[in-house]
């Protein structure tokens, strides 16, 4: 192993630190990276906060994650400008653990989840994730948007549902009843913000349209409610509030993310959680489906920054630096942090030269939080359920979908419904596994019909004479695997009058498995067992490197083995007594 992929393998910030200081890092790029990191902070504020909400936590958590998770996968991740923090595809996870074990829960199963990250750092996983197909990882991107989006249809229409159900088709249906009771004044501030959201970014002024939806739409509410009797809506600080030196106070506290074990923090009871085996049982699953989201989502966020600056991630690397942020995070009440493609694009667009980018937004959130968090608190929740609903249209990806339906296989739109059926209607994991065991099987299915075998009844373009009479030839090609190996060797059962001799050219075989192996050696002590010869001609590669360690060797006059269909041929017209005299036999070679 070389040093330089030690240093990126088992010290990931050495990666960051050497990136940053190629080509020399002068006064004029830390500028350049400060304002990228502002530029970042101000669009990652109001959306940490909502996706935190999103996910069942207090505002203030989402702020944490950007903080102090944001922080250190910048200085030990495998890509130079990702930006991470909590994200949207995390909320169809992470809201079913707040709702089931509480906030102690969510941020106890993201520490597990950061466990197994570095986990999978270490034992170079990283390129594993290229090897989920397309249609997966669409059709469940697509799923994760539309649920996103019915889970802000209460805050955004200011509803009040009887329940709050885990489901997507329990969740629609409330909303639909609870419709006629519509709030007004929330819905007229959601409406307001989406609509500068959307618009804004048209006028081309420099200013993110977050920050202008967010105040303009803050503004204007906390105006009506003084202007118009009755008109109220529903803030940060009418949803949540905190405890501060024994006092309760609304909205969100002005302090340092502080230092807690993730256990510790309340959970469903409103008690805090009590750390058992019995617990981390319980939440290993969704442990497992953070780590998995996470992985993907950061290492194609990291491909797409690759694509926009020319640069290349270490995806194990990045593994590793996710698994960190993971893993420091819940002690200081972070939840789920992956990196955001939004967030990085952004800082990209924005200038950014460095990681110093995503360590100055952290900073700059950081800021926000001790200096303005009583303004944040006059947040309407509207305007949050609005930034969220243009979040999931974004990552809904559309174009790509509909772009499936137009070119692809049916296969591949098949694995593409089922992927986001599956997660609408349960969840990320089950279509995830469902959709690449799928994906496989279908491959398999293709490539089986690729691979076949046949008489050859005519010449052979690779021999120079005719076969001799009583001599058959059946050329197999194409990958002889399990899914394939029975059909391709299954010709070999009706061979007619019994020949003297078979050659099995196995030429265009490139990948024999132990399937494969058993089927063709099945077929040879059948052919054996009817007194006719065999010969195997073709052989090398991996198919003879498998053969050679299963003993599969030359047995004069019963099995011939070559590495060419003529140097077959000439073998067989000698054990059949035909060859002219005196002529020399070519020699076996097995490669």
């Amino acid at each position: 192993m070389k040093p330089d992929r030690q240093h990126a393998l088992y010290l990931p910030f050495a990666t960051a630190l050497r990136d940053k200081l190629r080509g020399g890092y002068d006064l004029r790029k830390l500028q350049a990276d400060l304002l990228a990191g502002i530029t970042v902070g101000i669009v990652a504020v109001p959306l940490a906060m909502a996706l935190a909400i999103g996910s069942g936590a207090p505002p203030q958590y989402g702020l944490y994650t950007a903080i102090v998770a944001g922080l250190l996968i910048a200085l030990t991740g495998g890509s130079r400008f990702s930006v991470s923090g909590p994200t949207a595809a995390f909320i169809v996870i992470l809201h079913p653990i707040a709702d089931k074990y509480g906030l102690g829960g969510l941020v106890t199963a993201g520490f597990m989840a950061g466990i197994m990250m570095i986990t999978m750092g270490v034992a170079r996983m990283g390129k594993l994730i290229q090897f989920i197909p397309y249609p997966v990882t669409t059709g469940f991107t697509t799923g994760i948007a539309v649920v996103i989006a019915s889970l802000q249809f209460t805050d955004f229409f200011g509803l009040h549902l009887a329940a709050q159900p885990e489901h997507f088709l329990e969740r629609i249906w409330l909303v639909a009843q609870a419709l006629p009771g519509v709030h007004i004044p929330d819905l007229l501030i959601g409406a307001l913000t989406l609509t500068l959201l959307l618009l804004w970014p048209r006028l081309k002024t420099g200013f993110p349209a977050p920050l202008i939806g967010m105040a303009v739409a803050t503004v204007l509410a906390w105006l009506l409610s003084r202007w118009i009797e009755g008109f109220e809506v529903a803030t940060i600080a009418s949803r949540f509030s905190y405890v501060l030196d024994g006092q309760t106070l609304p909205g969100i506290p002005p302090v340092l993310p502080h230092f807690v074990l993730p256990w510790q923090l309340p959970g469903p009871s409103g008690q805090p959680l009590h750390l058992s085996l019995g617990l981390l049982k319980e939440l290993l699953g969704p442990a497992m489906a953070i780590a998995l989201l996470g992985a993907i989502e950061s290492l194609l966020c990291a491909v797409v920054a690759d694509g926009m600056t020319g640069t290349k991630h270490d995806p194990d690397a990045e593994l590793i630096g996710q698994g960190i942020g993971n893993l420091v995070g819940p002690f200081f009440g972070g939840i789920a942090a992956t990196g955001a493609l939004a967030r990085t694009a952004a800082n990209i667009r924005a200038g950014a030269r460095g990681p110093l980018a995503a360590v100055f937004h952290a900073l700059f959130i950081l800021l926000v939080l001790l200096a303005l968090a009583p303004l944040l608190s006059y947040l309407p929740m509207a305007s949050l359920a609005a930034l969220l609903l243009l979040v999931a249209w974004n990552m809904s990806e559309i174009k790509h979908f509909r772009h499936i339906f137009q070119v692809a296989p049916g296969s591949d739109i098949l694995v593409l419904l089922v992927c986001f059926g599956l997660t609408v209607v349960f969840d990320m994991v089950i279509a995830i596994s469902v959709g690449v065991v799928l994906a496989a099987l279908l491959f398999m299915s293709r490539m089986a019909e690729l691979t076949g075998g046949k008489h050859i009844e005519a010449d052979h373009p690779h021999l120079e004479s005719p076969l001799p009479d009583g001599v058959r030839l059946y050329e197999v090609s194409g990958s002889l695997f399990f899914g394939a190996a029975e059909k391709a060797m299954s010709a070999l059962h009706d061979i007619g009058a019994r020949p003297r001799a078979v050659i099995i050219d196995i030429e265009g075989v490139t990948v024999m498995d132990v399937s494969g192996l058993v089927a063709l050696d099945s077929a040879i002590e059948r052919l054996r067992s009817d007194g006719i010869l065999v010969a195997v001609a073709g052989v090398h590669g991996q198919p003879a490197l498998l053969m050679r360690r299963a003993g599969l060797r030359n047995i004069p006059g019963k099995l011939l083995l070559s590495a060419s269909l003529p140097q077959a041929l000439v073998r067989v017209r000698h054990a059949l007594g035909e060859s002219a005299t005196g002529q020399p036999l070519l020699t076996e070679k097995i490669v």
